[in-house]
C-alpha cells in the first residue's frame, strides 16, 4: 500500500525521482495601470503591486512573466487562467475561483489562501513555498513536478487527482484526502505532521519515512480492519 524509503540499500532503486523545478528569469516589469482585470485578458510582463483585485472577473485571461505582489484575491474569477513563468508572492484572498486554470512554471511565496478551486487545475513545475492554505481543493488536478515547501496545507483536497514527481519538504500535511487519487513518485518524508483522512488505499506511489509509518499505523490497521489489543 505504502512504499517506505529504500535509502542506503545495497541495490535498492531510489525512492521517489524528484521533481524539477521552475526555472525563472522575469525580465523588467512594467507596473499595471490599466484598472480592473477583465476575461479572456492577455497579461505579459506586468508587476502587480499590493492591489485589491477582490471580486473581479478575468476567467480565461494569461499572464505571461508576470509578478503579483501582496495583490488581494477574495472571490477573484480565474477559472480556466493561465498562469506562465511567474511569481506570486505574498497573495491573500478567500473563496479564490481558478478552476481548470493552468499553472506552468510558477512559483506561488507565502501566501495566505483559503477555500482555493483549483479543481481540473493543471499545475506543472510549480513550487509553493511558506504561507497556509487552507482547504484547498485540487481535486480532479493534474499536478506534475510540483514541491510543497515549508508551508501549512489544512485540508486540502486531492481526491480524483493525478500526482506525479510531487514533493513535500518541511510542510505540515493536516486532513489529506486522496481519495481515488493516483500518485507516481510523490514523496511524503518530508511532510510533518502527516495527517490522511482519506485514500490510504492509493498511496502505493507514495513514499514515506519509517515514523511515518508507524504515526500511520493506526489509520492504516482502521482502514485494512484489523483490530489492535493490547
Amino acid at each position: 500500500m505504502v512504499r517506505r524509503a529504500m535509502e542506503g540499500r545495497p541495490g535498492g532503486r531510489p525512492a521517489a525521482r524528484g521533481a524539477r523545478r521552475p526555472e525563472l528569469r522575469l525580465p523588467a516589469l512594467d507596473p499595471w495601470d490599466g484598472g480592473a482585470l477583465e476575461p479572456d485578458g492577455d497579461y505579459d510582463g506586468l508587476e502587480f503591486r499590493e492591489l485589491d483585485l477582490a471580486g473581479q472577473d478575468a476567467r480565461g485571461a494569461r499572464f505571461m512573466d508576470c509578478a503579483l505582489t501582496g495583490c488581494a484575491l477574495d472571490e477573484t474569477a480565474l477559472g480556466r487562467a493561465r498562469v506562465l513563468d511567474s511569481v506570486l508572492t505574498g497573495l491573500r484572498g478567500v473563496g479564490t475561483r481558478l478552476a481548470e486554470s493552468t499553472f506552468r512554471d510558477v512559483e506561488l511565496v507565502d501566501a495566505r489562501l483559503g477555500g482555493t478551486q483549483l479543481h481540473g487545475a493543471v499545475l506543472e513545475r510549480v513550487v509553493v513555498r511558506g504561507g497556509k492554505i487552507d482547504f484547498l481543493n485540487l481535486r480532479e488536478a493534474r499536478l506534475k513536478d510540483v514541491v510543497f515547501e515549508s508551508c501549512v496545507l489544512v485540508e486540502p483536497d486531492f481526491a480524483g487527482a493525478r500526482l506525479e514527481r510531487v514533493e513535500f519538504t518541511d510542510c505540515a500535511l493536516r486532513g489529506a484526502d486522496f481519495g481515488n487519487a493516483t500518485l507516481v513518485d510523490v514523496d511524503l518524508r518530508g511532510a510533518a505532521p502527516l495527517e490522511i483522512v482519506r485514500g490510504l488505499d492509493r498511496l502505493s506511489g507514495a513514499v514515506i519515512g519509517t515514523g511515518q509509518l508507524l504515526d500511520l499505523a493506526p489509520v492504516l490497521a482502521a482502514e485494512l480492519g484489523i483490530r489492535v489489543m493490547d
